[in-house]
């Protein structure tokens, strides 16, 4: 809730005993510097003790645990939660994170979804040939029953866009016992949907919100039994050999043109999965291969990201993300100094759009390639940048590799196998199809649910 006679909201703990309020507290800051909330920074001491107390915490039995999601989803969509009206927290997070607000809105619809779903969701990951439970009919003669790998289950959650928190709640549907260290960035989501857990009748020890200082946040993943990570690509060098730490990066998503279609047909898709959502995510397109001249598609996709007007992040009709100037500033010089030796058709003498408080609208770039192969194809900004480079055949699926999506705008049946079957692209969407598409249900970066379980055989008298 807000602090007395101020606009501040204090964001506490939310440990195994409820709320806790630290004497070390962050400020959190919104895109122009002013103090919005304050967080409270647990010490390692009080997240071994939290850990310990998720894992002595018995577990509701499955239909419980679906039926206080499904009460979560309402909850969060619509209730008063820690002082906060849906409308003053979209807004929170909104002017904090730089988020478009009308981003923010949708995605609390979208989350309030997939948590009505996440029993359909984990089901589906279930090999089909396993059953939920040791006591099954089915085990007499011999089966296989689908169970944890652990108890509790910890997640560093990502700053860049509230959605990543619509995913680990399939942890509680699976009868783990979650642990949640917030960005500091966007710590408002994951606060609310925890309450609205909380509420819904999920006890304080079995999900809890720990917010950390960069030292003591090992100390999450050290406790649990398997963690969630998202970062950047030093985040995946670091956990990358550890199997008990699923580490989610940089997406690199791409669209792929073929000769056999014409890009004006599908002009509006490349252009929403450059910009949708803000730009900010790892399902947004980050580079464009073009089976042909790249350079009249370059020049569409200049003007129509050229015409986006720059607006602060509660506007209803912002559409680009919003920073610090400083940041900002920052991530421009970040982006002149990868795009040297391409052409830019936009954002090539910078990207900002100065507000006049202290924030600015990162805008869009456009940049052409030389070849398929130039190493810019790879770098993933967080705002609207896009690489359009050549694809021939001979290029062929190389560098397509190390896609979270490819959208392959074809005919041809036989590259469409290529790519499906390559290991390092994880989704293949066919036709006109944004690349930030999800559907409850189907994996994203694989299930998560192929990470919490195993299966076990089971033959009982």
């Amino acid at each position: 809730m807000a602090a007395p006679g101020t606009d501040v909201v204090q964001l506490d703990a939310l440990g195994a005993r409820g709320p806790y309020q630290t004497r070390n507290r962050l400020t959190v800051t919104d895109v122009a510097g002013r103090e919005r909330a304050e967080l409270s920074l647990v010490p390692s001491l009080f997240v071994d003790r939290t850990i310990k107390a998720l894992r002595g915490a018995d577990t509701p039995a499955p239909d419980e645990r679906i039926g206080m999601i499904n009460r979560a989803a309402e909850l969060f969509a619509t209730a008063t939660l820690n002082g906060l009206t849906p409308d003053a927290y979209t807004h929170l997070v909104s002017r904090v994170g730089g988020t478009p607000l009308s981003v923010v809105r949708a995605t609390v619809t979208a989350i309030a979804a997939r948590l009505r779903r996440a029993h359909h969701s984990v089901d589906q990951a279930r090999p089909t040939g396993a059953v939920h439970r040791w006591n099954d009919p089915l085990t007499r003669t011999g089966r296989a029953v689908w169970v944890p790998r652990g108890d509790v289950f910890a997640v560093h959650a990502a700053g860049n866009h509230p959605g990543p928190h619509s995913l680990w709640p399939e942890a509680l549907a699976l009868g783990y016992r979650v642990v949640v260290r917030p960005s500091r960035r966007e710590p408002f989501t994951p606060h609310r949907l925890i309450t609205a857990l909380r509420t819904a009748g999920f006890g304080d020890d079995h999900v809890a919100l720990l917010p950390t200082d960069h030292t003591t946040a090992d100390a999450l993943l050290q406790g649990a039994d398997l963690g969630l990570v998202y970062g950047g690509e030093d985040v995946v060098r670091a956990y990358a050999a550890d199997p008990t730490v699923l580490p989610q990066g940089p997406g690199r998503s791409k669209v792929l043109l073929t000769r056999d279609v014409d890009w004006r047909d599908h002009l509006d898709t490349i252009v929403d999965s450059v910009s949708g959502h803000g730009g900010t995510g790892c399902v947004n397109t980050t580079a464009v291969f073009v089976e042909g001249d790249p350079a009249p598609l370059c020049a569409a996709l200049a003007e129509r990201l050229a015409a986006v007007p720059s607006l602060p992040p509660e506007d209803p009709a912002a559409v680009f993300p919003v920073q610090s100037l400083a940041t900002a500033k920052a991530l421009e010089a970040h982006l002149l100094h990868r795009a040297s030796g391409t052409r830019p058709w936009l954002g090539g003498e910078g990207v900002l759009g100065e507000l006049g408080d202290g924030s600015a609208v990162l805008r869009a770039a456009v940049h052409q390639l030389d070849s398929p192969h130039s190493p810019q194809a790879a770098v993933e900004m967080p705002f609207p940048c896009v690489w359009v480079a050549p694809w021939s055949r001979d290029a062929g699926v190389v560098p397509l590799r190390d896609s979270l999506v490819l959208t392959a705008i074809t005919h041809d049946d036989s590259l469409v196998s290529e790519l499906v079957e390559e290991p390092s692209i994880s989704n293949v969407y066919v036709g006109d199809h944004p690349t930030y598409w999800m559907e409850s249900g189907l994996p994203h970066d694989g299930y998560l649910a192929e990470f919490l379980m195993r299966c076990k055989t089971v033959i009982r008298d």
